[in-house]
């Protein structure tokens, strides 16, 4: 994960994600990377349209965003 993370921060890509927050519920999110640190990483989510801190142990699944809808199965 932490090779997808770096090479979107220095692409500027958008990633896809299957994230579960700490109260349990899940959630898929477009974001892009600003920062990665050893457990966690900042990303601007276009979903809550704001700058988050995500924990890497917390993500099911990430991939590079495509327009349209993503198969995680």
């Amino acid at each position: 994960m932490d090779n997808l993370l770096r090479r979107a921060l220095d692409n500027k890509q958008k990633l896809e994600m299957i994230y579960l927050s700490e109260k349990g519920e899940y959630s898929q999110r477009v974001v892009r990377i600003v920062e990665v640190k050893e457990h966690v990483f900042l990303a601007f989510c276009y979903t809550k349209r704001a700058v988050r801190r995500f924990k890497k142990v917390q993500v099911l699944s990430i991939l590079p965003y495509k327009k349209g809808k993503q198969d995680f199965a």
